[in-house]
């Protein structure tokens, strides 16, 4: 498969991908939770309260790891393996961009001070499981 195949691969699970695993690190080990996320081309945001521990775990160490895909009958679903590393981005216009109203069960509103956006920039995304071939890493 070629590196823009690939990428065209990885940008579908990701759109069709709402729901993944965001592994932080807290006292040098794996802290995961699952989150909702949200992309422009391979940068994911995801939705965060300011006082949650994972942005104190992020502001100590903005390494993280998402895995996010793997949605529909399991065995046989392609997912991706992403690592980068991790910011706060509480621009207005991303969380008004972003804003849900799911999202009223934490917030308040877009203008809620608490509401923030993760934005992960990737420094590698693997895609895994598909179609039994070995995992593929697109170049960045």
């Amino acid at each position: 498969m070629s590196q823009n195949q690939l990428k065209e691969k990885i940008l579908n699970i990701i759109s069709d991908s709402k729901t993944g695993v965001l592994s932080s690190v807290e006292n040098n080990k794996p802290h995961s939770r699952y989150m909702t996320f949200f992309n422009d081309d391979l940068t994911l945001y995801t939705p965060s309260s300011s006082k949650t521990e994972k942005i104190e775990e992020i502001d100590k160490n903005p390494n993280v790891h998402i895995l996010i895909g793997y949605e529909n009958e399991g065995l046989g679903d392609s997912y991706l393996e992403i690592s980068g590393t991790s910011k706060v981005n509480d621009s207005q216009e991303l969380k008004d961009k972003l804003w849900n109203e799911s999202f009223e069960h934490w917030f308040e509103g877009p203008n809620d001070p608490n509401y923030i956006i993760l934005q992960i920039k990737p420094e590698s995304i693997r895609l895994m499981n598909n179609n039994g071939e070995p995992p593929q890493e697109l170049s960045l």
